[in-house]
């Protein structure tokens, strides 16, 4: 698996399995965030019950400056070890529930779609199990809890979680996200890339409009925007390498109001995706030439409104290999997939930006379930026995990482 070597199960003896009785407390906290899903920025009912779960167990959560997320540490960080960071994010999507289970939504147009309800979940129960270790003289070294809100909204609430000092003086940081295509009870991995950058695109065309008798005495607005929304993707192939994966896709065109009528004004939206990060890096001024092209080409007037969204998340090959181990130790190495860079976006990769870390995909599938599901679906739903997968991952991780070395 990408230049990782296997750990045999048994290799390694490590403490803090879950016991039934926090196995099923955590299912149902999962449930409860299930039927209760906020939108970014909003997470305060979700807050506020991780703060009441984790000062019962002893510790001292801080909620971060915006009112919603919070940050809590564990243990005693050993002199020169820096903290090992393991993050979730809180945040639901405002698409309807169409589930007939028990824990559906309660709130209308808002599901958690995404599986941020089970990343809540697993780094809540990573934390009691850890605080358990820590009461015990079993945790070797601090380990910080992320709750990050506002994933969801671009460019995604992890860069104010880096401003507030969620990062101070930690060494690495671990993650993980729901993957449909994953059986549960395993994880894909990946060393480098593991998601693409993700950028927003809004763009607007004027000109004088008219009868459709007479579109030569007009600008054609409708045929601009049709122009702009074909022609702008194969400009963009044309003017970056391939293996880059730059792709420009929309999502809403709108332009008129009458059969007979030639509009004055149109609209595009969408979403910029790439691969890899020289060429995100440049995508703005690219994408900006391109449209401004097309539409001068037609008479239009082009105003472009480009909203920078989130890098890709590129694993480091350390962490990653940390998060292998630790996966192998639980589980032993099959349990462990090879995973493939998806074009979706996750702000993870903000944190990224300031130390190493690494997101492994956490398999949510029910073995043997052939059905193809994907996230952001409004019935999305996972096997709860994830759970579990995610608790073992993230507290051995914690253990192998602040081990002395040898």
């Amino acid at each position: 698996m990408n230049q990782l070597k296997s750990r045999e199960p048994g290799s390694v003896t490590l403490p803090g399995t879950l016991s039934e009785a926090l196995r099923a407390e955590l299912i149902d906290f999962r449930r409860d965030l299930h039927m209760h899903p906020e939108l970014g920025n909003q997470e305060f009912r979700t807050t506020a019950a991780l703060k009441a779960r984790l000062e019962a167990a002893g510790l001292a959560p801080k909620v971060l400056p915006a009112g919603t997320g919070l940050v809590c540490d564990i243990g005693t960080q050993r002199r020169g070890r820096p903290v090992l960071a393991i993050r979730a994010d809180l945040d639901a999507l405002p698409i309807p529930d169409v589930k007939t289970v028990a824990y559906r939504s309660t709130v209308a147009n808002r599901a958690h779609a995404c599986g941020h309800d089970v990343h809540t979940t697993t780094v809540l129960g990573a934390g009691l199990v850890l605080a358990e270790l820590d009461r015990q003289g079993l945790l070797p070294n601090a380990v910080r809890l992320i709750f990050q809100p506002a994933e969801e909204v671009l460019p995604g609430g992890a860069a104010e979680a880096v401003e507030a000092g969620v990062l101070d003086g930690v060494g690495r940081i671990i993650a993980v996200h729901c993957d449909p295509r994953v059986d549960a009870g395993k994880i894909g991995l990946r060393v480098g890339p593991i998601t693409s950058a993700c950028d927003r695109l809004e763009v607007t065309l004027d000109g004088p409009g008219g009868h459709t008798a007479r579109p030569h005495l007009t600008t054609d607005l409708v045929t601009a925007a049709a122009r702009v929304a074909t022609d702008v993707p194969a400009v963009l192939a044309r003017r970056v390498d391939a293996r880059s994966g730059l792709s420009v896709t929309w999502g809403r065109i709108e332009a008129g109001h009458a059969p007979n009528v030639i509009p004055q004004h149109a609209e595009l939206s969408g979403t910029v995706r790439c691969l890899d990060l020289p060429t995100w890096r440049d995508a703005p001024d690219l994408v900006h030439a391109a449209i401004d092209e097309v539409a001068t080409l037609h008479r239009a007037k082009s105003t472009v409104t480009y909203v920078r969204g989130v890098p890709p998340v590129v694993n480091d090959a350390a962490v990653t290999e940390l998060l292998h181990d630790a996966m192998a130790a639980r589980r032993g190495p099959h349990a462990i997939e090879d995973t493939e860079q998806s074009l979706g976006g996750e702000d993870f990769s903000w944190y990224l930006e300031h130390v190493p870390g690494a997101m492994a995909r956490l398999g949510v599938r029910t073995p043997g379930d052939s059905r193809v599901r994907d996230l952001h679906a409004g019935d999305f739903d996972v096997d709860e026995r994830c759970i579990d997968a995610g608790v073992e991952l993230f507290t051995a991780a914690a253990l192998l990482d602040g081990a002395p070395k040898a």
